[in-house]
């Protein structure tokens, strides 16, 4: 299989995870030379926090998911990674439910593996909370990596 596009998917809750996340990114991508989607996915709630806390001006500019993606301290700190080892590649925002934006963000550009993270849950947790990853896995267009977080 040839990898020429990865989205590496992140959300709210990858805060903790970053490095890891940006650790297989370049492990992937470095060897192959592909490019790294960096997808920052946002319920509308979390978007219009989003766009509150990094002081968006809503009236005097038009904003979009890309610009507060861009901002957002988790792809910051996904590009510091990326740019120190080298590796190619842009940012996308997303605003919707999780996992249908991340699958439809893959398909929108092309991706050839999709990098997502989570944490462990029983069975039980699952059922009752739903997996944004079990949805993407499920749903994908092209394989799934799944990043664990250690805790």
């Amino acid at each position: 299989m040839t990898v020429d596009t990865i989205l590496l998917a992140v959300g709210a809750g990858d805060a903790e995870r970053v490095e890891r996340l940006g650790e297989v990114a370049v492990d992937i991508a470095g060897p192959t030379g592909a490019k790294v989607v960096l997808g920052h996915v946002f319920t509308r709630d979390e978007y219009d926090d989003t766009l509150d806390n990094l002081s968006f001006d809503r009236t005097a500019e038009e904003v979009s998911p890309d610009d507060v993606a861009g901002r957002h301290a988790t792809i910051r700190d996904l590009t510091k990674t990326l740019d120190g080892a080298g590796v190619d590649y842009e940012v996308r925002g997303a605003v919707g439910k999780h996992g249908t934006s991340i699958v439809d963000l893959a398909s929108n550009v092309g991706s050839d593996l999709i990098i997502v993270g989570g944490r462990q849950r029983s069975p039980t947790g699952k059922a009752v909370f739903g997996s944004t990853a079990q949805e993407v896995m499920l749903s994908a267009p092209c394989p799934v990596t799944f990043v664990r977080s250690d805790d």
